[in-house]
């Protein structure tokens, strides 16, 4: 997978040890996992997100461009309003996942790092006759995320996704360093993503396989508009919104916190019940240590799982579920 080329100048900074798939390139943490997260729960510092790629769209049509080709309606989209979408295969899978923001000129998104080849080919595709042009900016800007509440400001000219979660800055990459210097503490993607696990929000390549549909993830509403349509797999998402239920469904688990170390991605999830050589009903997604809630995770399971189910993730890590995603 095409990621961007250089590492961050930020792993040269003390206590820094690189993260590991997806996120390479950048700080897993800086010495302090739980110092970091509470600076972050607590609005305070900032993340390096500088790995993930950084798409535009320019030209005249380019909303009434998008809104054709994703699941979010943006035709009038407000310039500063920052919103998020999906591009699906025919059959309603999950193919990408963009971060976006529109300054009145440009439309900004950021994306899952190394899937910007990816997309920029599938819009690259879809141009026909319309004004527009797709450019790939991860060379020119970093990503940098601010926490909710954070007071730090933004240098002028630079743009802005603004959400209840906190601002992401698309950053000129060449003043990541002198940023972080000056607005810190930097806070590593461990952190970042034990508050993601809180908050119960999905990310593609992690909540998603090759068959998961947004209703699974509960990215109806949020990231899939259902008054609208004109694009690749609406029918599906129109079809189980109005007739069925999806076939799985995402959870918060608390996981046990005796065990030492955390559940890897893609761990069986079985009913407690059946103990380790019960029937396989879903898998771990995602694992994280919280700074006040322990070992937690997000997982997907069979929709018919009953929501007060004990749950045993691998061969021995007892877990209780919260709902994220009704049944």
């Amino acid at each position: 997978m095409l990621r961007h080329s250089k590492a961050s100048p930020l792993l040269s900074l003390p206590g820094a040890v690189a993260a590991e798939a997806p996120d390479e390139g950048v700080a897993a943490h800086y010495g302090d996992l739980f110092r970091e997260q509470r600076a972050l729960a607590g609005g305070s510092g900032l993340v390096d997100l500088s790995h993930r790629g950084v798409v535009t769209v320019t030209g005249a049509d380019r909303l009434s461009w998008l809104h054709l080709l994703i699941t979010q309606h943006v035709t009038d989209l407000p310039a500063g309003q920052a919103t998020e979408a999906l591009v699906l295969s025919a059959n309603g899978h999950i193919e990408h996942a963009l971060y976006l923001v529109d300054d009145g000129e440009t439309t900004w998104a950021h994306v899952e790092p190394g899937t910007q080849g990816g997309l920029i080919a599938y819009l690259e595709s879809m141009k026909f006759f319309y004004r527009v042009e797709v450019a790939d900016r991860t060379d020119d800007f970093a990503v940098v995320h601010l926490p909710a509440g954070s007071i730090t400001e933004v240098p002028e000219g630079v743009r802005v996704r603004e959400t209840a979660h906190g601002r992401d800055l698309f950053l000129p990459r060449a003043s990541l360093a002198d940023f972080a210097a000056a607005h810190g503490p930097v806070a590593g993607v461990l952190a970042y993503e034990a508050l993601r696990v809180e908050g119960h929000r999905p990310r593609l390549g992690l909540e998603t396989d090759h068959r998961t549909i947004p209703h699974e993830l509960g990215w109806i509403g949020t990231a899939v508009h259902l008054q609208k349509g004109c694009y690749r797999g609406q029918e599906t998402v129109a079809r189980v919104h109005n007739l069925g239920k999806p076939p799985r469904r995402l959870v918060f688990l608390h996981l046990d916190g005796s065990e030492v170390s955390l559940p890897a991605h893609g761990a069986p999830v079985r009913l407690a019940s059946d103990g380790p050589e019960g029937r396989q009903l879903g898998f771990i997604t995602t694992a994280a240590r919280h700074h006040e809630l322990g070992p937690i995770a997000l997982a997907l399971v069979k929709r018919n799982v009953a929501t007060d189910a004990g749950l045993l993730v691998g061969e021995a890590t007892a877990a209780s579920q919260e709902v994220v995603v009704e049944p």
